[in-house]
């Protein structure tokens, strides 16, 4: 094949700058367009985006760190977790937004995401096993913690003049001195 007709072969125009677009120039296509490769450009830094990850907004192409540090996009998800920007799927919990997997407890660090959880006054996330085990009050006959029985998700206790008892460990005596 001739070089010479490669090099004269006109695909369209560019739609960054208008001119027509020859075979033997660098060129893309974006968004169904096609561009020059030095005019498809971010509109905030003129960073050239060929080949790299970009977003439109009201018809203007931004880089990814306009898109999500200039303003351009209008309030970016930040993780409660560990603070940095949400790019993809976003979990909703308590009012906050996480990373799917920033959400776990704070005690064995599994995953929390579809899963029953408690927090405490601190505002720190539990899974339901460890919340009981940590903040479970204890007995003040036995001193042991006082926990849901196996498939239960509430422990049963009694209460006794502001102490606490596992069923089994409280006498029904009551101390009035």
């Amino acid at each position: 094949m001739d070089p010479r007709y490669s090099l004269d072969l006109y695909f369209g125009s560019c739609t960054g700058c208008s001119k027509a677009l020859y075979g033997g120039q660098r060129a893309c296509r974006a968004m169904g367009h096609l561009f020059h490769d030095a005019c498809f450009t971010c509109s905030a830094c003129s960073k050239k985006l060929s080949g790299k990850p970009f977003y439109t907004v009201s018809g203007r192409i931004y880089c990814e760190e306009d898109f999500l540090y200039s303003g351009v996009h209008p309030s970016p998800e930040v993780c409660s977790g560990c603070g940095d920007v949400i790019m993809d799927m976003v979990l909703q919990a308590r009012g906050k937004s996480y990373h799917p997997s920033c959400f776990r407890c704070v005690v064995c660090r599994r995953g929390l995401e579809g899963r029953p959880f408690s927090v405490d006054a601190d505002d720190r996330v539990y899974c339901v096993s460890d919340f009981h085990r940590v903040r479970a009050p204890l007995c003040a006959a036995c001193r042991a913690p006082i926990l849901p029985t196996e498939g239960s998700a509430e422990a049963i206790r009694v209460v006794s003049s502001d102490r606490n008892y596992h069923v089994e460990c409280y006498s029904g005596e009551v101390d009035l001195i």
